[in-house]
């Protein structure tokens, strides 16, 4: 999957610059989307890749046959329009570029929209499993030139992408960037100019320095501390570079995002650390601002002054206050002394007195002692704090000469060996070329291998421009022949449209003013000329127009559901109908953002942690998991819910179950054999005995039965085994049936008596009354029991109910949020078609209108929109309380009707003449 960080250059002014991006792939569209990190779930935006042309330039440098270098890429869009992106090396970069131009290739080369249909052929995935998962769809792959891929082979660069690319970059911090915004030290001088002018105009009192710094854009107020900070900093950095005056570099970039967040610097010691660094090499321009900087110093010794005598009061203000505190104390202890002799003395012998007054001597030493103590104390947490910053300045200053070792050392080296190659060459030539000879001999060699550097750089780029050319040039012939192959296409579809055309108005020309007979009339004739069309097979005779001809409706669906029945016409004719507007609303759909890149997106950011669930994730799942990722998310729904059953069972669990199964009876086991190829015979996986889904059914089948012996085998049972059996193994197969039926249904609810199931069609009763009271009002007046159309709904869950793509969404949410989707969507099914079951006005025609209008809704965005939208308000604690209230009155009907059984049975065996009356559970057995 290509997917990782890049830097894009974006914003306006002196806003530009690039900002870290993750960037994602989508190969449905050939769009690659860009979003701020890779937990968002909206993109920023994205550039069309199946139109765009890329580009990048070769550097001067010797840095063209790679390094960690940043490297920057153009995508150009048709309009002009051009997008830089900078990978974090040119490594990285060109993995990219390969990458991108191959997926432009395999799209461009496969755009045969008809073929193309995610109905029919989905993406193969290596992520599904199941029976689905089995299936080899055929994609329609144009003829592809042999000669133009040999030569993309040949022109292709090898390379291989680092960690900021792929799903693994997901879990890794976003590269920093050099700046937000590109500063040069003249920009800085303008402002300061700018800054400075502002400053001689009026009053500095309630002025404050403010900058931006960092990516986060944090806005700075330096305070008086900060500012005394800076200055004692910069002096000791002025006496560190006197020292270092000659290794300096002359023009330092300022870089805005290796500042860490406590030693941010404010106003004043960016600028007097800038004008430090820039001493040297400052150029003309730059010291135009030189009146500013005097007034700032001027500014700057008139603020220290004040500082130190800011110091000097503040020292006065504590030791005036250390009087004070001790003519308090001795005040207090005249005044103890005063009323201890005053009011205790009389009578209090005079060794007694002598013995207080020691004591009292004893503790005020001690509390001059104790304060003695504090104050050191104080002094020695002060001395810490001041050795701590020495420490840290010590550090800083210790880097700066490691910095500076290293760089001699390099500078050394460096030396070291031109003077080798200097000694090596003066050998060769015997002694006879002289100084200035050999320093332009070695100025020679250095400039053959920085051409050679270069040369090596423009080979790789002329060799990617030439593929580029290359791949646009097919590309285009690729584009004019489908462009000729769909003239031709529409020829034929015209042609095609104008004759049935003409045939319909040949119909109603004849429905409005009959010139025969009903049974001679030709309306009769063109119905069934139309008929025979629709229903026909594709015709063989002219091979040449087999391309031309659109394969609209496919034999099976991507689930294995056949969409066209073999032996009713009429049923045949209405199924093809159905298909043909899920064709039609599939090509009508404009999505702006793709809901498989949010899947893919939101995956790759739980990569490396555990998925959690959140708002996010029921969103996504109520729109739909996509095919490729249905069985991961399914497994990870259902063990979400049966984990305290997994947790508790033995190893091998399921195994041991179906070992027994099949070694062992099962008073189940045959009524499972009698319904395995009723489950879904429609269903290319359980059609036949051989089909590989059956043995997978009865296994799961017969598992559960040994499991759960109070239930065994209910009818219903199988059809959900067969739906999850499409995307999971066996053995998730049976968990999925264990989280329905203990986890996710109320007990009863596929038992004999179909306890839980009766309680939910009065709870849905209730609701419909609730949410669609004019709906409910009409079938009460037409006496209409809709529960039994909606019993089944309830018990399979809409398996056979709905059209396939709305019951695998419909599943999506089921597994993850439970039953209470199942009241949404059968609320919603009936909310979709309200007005047209409102316009019936009799029993029969609603109840013959319930039972098939299911599968006529096509439409699952607006059917999951009324579901989780419309019908807001939907708690659960509602749904529960309902269940409880009825579940008291359907249980008390259940013993009323067992009491009527026995009596009949008592009754039967006393009359002779009911002797030979039997019931319906003994007809069965």
């Amino acid at each position: 999957k290509l997917c990782g960080y890049l830097q894009k250059l974006s914003g306006k002014g002196p806003l530009r610059g690039f900002r870290s991006r993750w960037f994602v792939f989508d190969p449905r569209r050939c769009y690659l989307y860009y979003f701020k990190g890779p937990q968002e779930p909206l993109p920023l935006g994205h550039l069309d890749i199946a139109s765009a042309c890329f580009s990048y330039h070769q550097p001067e440098a010797g840095a063209a046959a790679g390094g960690d270098e940043p490297a920057a890429f153009e995508v150009h869009s048709p309009g002009g329009a051009v997008t830089v992106l900078k990978a974090a090396t040119r490594q990285d970069m060109t993995y990219w570029l390969q990458e991108l131009q191959q997926k432009r290739w395999e799209y461009c080369n496969n755009l045969d929209a008809a073929k193309r249909d995610s109905r029919t052929s989905p993406t193969p995935s290596d992520f599904s499993k199941g029976l689905v998962a089995k299936d080899n769809p055929d994609l329609s792959i144009l003829s592809q030139n042999a000669s133009a891929e040999r030569a993309r082979n040949i022109l292709a660069v090898e390379t291989s992408p680092t960690d900021l690319v792929g799903e693994q970059a997901a879990s890794q911090p976003a590269p920093v960037q050099a700046s937000a915004i590109n500063f040069s030290l003249k920009q800085w001088s303008t402002e300061i100019k700018n800054s400075m002018s502002s400053l001689r105009k009026g009053s500095n009192e309630n002025r404050k320095s403010v900058f931006y710094t960092t990516e986060e854009w944090e806005l700075l107020d330096p305070t008086p501390k900060d500012l005394e900070d800076s200055m004692a900093l910069e002096e000791k950095r002025k006496h560190l570079a006197e020292g270092n005056k000659g290794l300096a570099s002359s023009a330092f970039p300022f870089d805005f995002g290796r500042i860490p967040h406590k030693a941010r610097r404010p106003l004043k010691d960016m600028i007097g650390s800038s004008k430090n660094r820039n001493s040297s090499d400052s150029s003309p321009t730059e010291w135009c601002s030189g009146n500013g900087n005097r007034l700032v110093s001027e500014l700057q010794l008139k603020y220290q002054s004040q500082q130190e005598e800011l110091e000097k009061l503040k020292k006065d203000l504590l030791s005036q206050k250390e009087l004070v505190r001790l003519l308090q104390q001795t005040v207090r202890s005249s005044q103890y002394d005063k009323y201890f002799a005053s009011h205790l003395c009389e009578g209090v012998p005079k060794d007694v007195l002598e013995l207080l007054h020691q004591k009292d001597d004893q503790i005020l030493g001690l509390n001059n002692q104790l304060e003695k103590l504090n104050l050191e104390k104080d002094s020695l947490q002060q001395e810490v704090k001041n050795l701590k910053c020495k420490v840290g300045e010590l550090n800083e200053r210790l880097g700066m000469l490691m910095e500076t070792i290293q760089a001699k050392d390099e500078v050394i080296m460096k030396l070291s060996r031109q003077l080798s190659e200097c000694e090596d060459s003066t050998s060769s030539q015997s002694g006879t070329i002289n100084s200035p000879m050999a320093t332009c001999t070695n100025k020679e060699l250095q400039e053959l291998d920085r051409l050679k550097d270069n040369l090596q750089g423009y080979k790789t780029q002329n060799k990617f421009l030439n593929k580029e050319i290359l791949e646009l040039s097919a590309l285009r012939r690729n584009a004019e022949a489908r462009e000729r192959e769909w003239q031709a296409k529409y020829t034929s579809l015209e042609a095609k449209l104008c004759q049935i055309e003409s045939k319909y108005l040949i119909l109603l020309q004849e429905m409005k003013t009959p010139v025969c007979s009903e049974d001679q009339s030709p309306a009769r004739e063109v119905i069934t000329q139309l008929l025979e069309d629709a229903l026909k097979a594709e015709p063989s005779e002219q091979p040449e127009q087999a391309f031309f001809k659109p394969h609209l409706v496919s034999e099976y669906d991507i689930y294995g559901f056949q969409t066209v029945p073999e032996d009713d016409d009429e049923e045949k004719l209405v199924a093809k109908s159905r298909a043909l507007d899920l064709r039609s609303l599939s090509l009508s759909e404009n999505r702006e953002i793709s809901t498989g890149v949010k899947w893919e997106n939101y995956l790759a950011s739980t990569m490396n942690r555990e998925m959690m669930r959140c708002v996010e994730l029921k969103n996504l799942i109520r729109s739909g998991i996509p095919h490729e990722h249905r069985s991961k998310m399914w497994k990870w729904c259902i063990n979400l819910h049966v984990k305290k059953f997994k947790d508790s069972a033995v190893p091998g669990y399921f195994q041991t179950l179906l070992q027994k199964a099949l070694e062992k009876p099962n008073p189940a086991s045959k009524q499972i054999e009698l319904d395995l190829l009723r489950t879904l015979p429609n269903n290319k996986h359980y059609s036949s005995p051989t089909s590989e889904g059956i043995q997978k059914l009865r296994n799961v089948l017969l598992a559960f039965s040994w499991r759960n012996p109070d239930i065994g085998y209910c009818q219903g049972l199988n059809r959900l085994v067969a739906i999850a059996l499409l995307y999971l193994e066996q053995e998730d197969a049976f968990w999925c049936l264990v989280a329905i039926v203990e986890v996710f249904m109320p007990r009863d609810y596929y038992t004999k008596t179909l306890l839980g199931s009766q309680v939910d069609q009065r709870v849905f009763k209730d609701l419909l009354s609730e949410k669609l009271p004019r709906l409910h009002a009409h079938f009460e007046q037409y006496k209409v029991d809709y529960t039994l159309i909606t019993f089944n709904w309830f018990l399979v869950v809409f398996v056979d109910s709905v059209v396939s793509d709305i019951l695998f969404k419909i599943w999506d949410s089921f597994l993850y949020e439970g039953p209470k989707v199942i009241f949404r969507f059968a609320l919603a099914l009936f909310k979709y078609k309200e007005e047209e079951i409102l316009k019936l006005q009799d029993s029969m025609s609603i109840f013959k209108y319930l039972r098939y209008f299911t599968r006529t809704i096509l439409d699952a965005r607006k059917l999951t929109a009324i579901a989780f939208g419309d019908l807001n308000p939907f708690p659960l604690r509602q749904i529960r309380n309902r269940r409880a209230y009825h579940l008291e009155k359907v249980r008390l009907e259940l013993t009323e009707l067992e009491a009527i059984r026995e009596d009949f049975l008592r009754e039967r065996e006393t009359c002779v003449e009911k002797r030979d009356l039997i019931s319906d559970d003994e007809e069965d057995s």
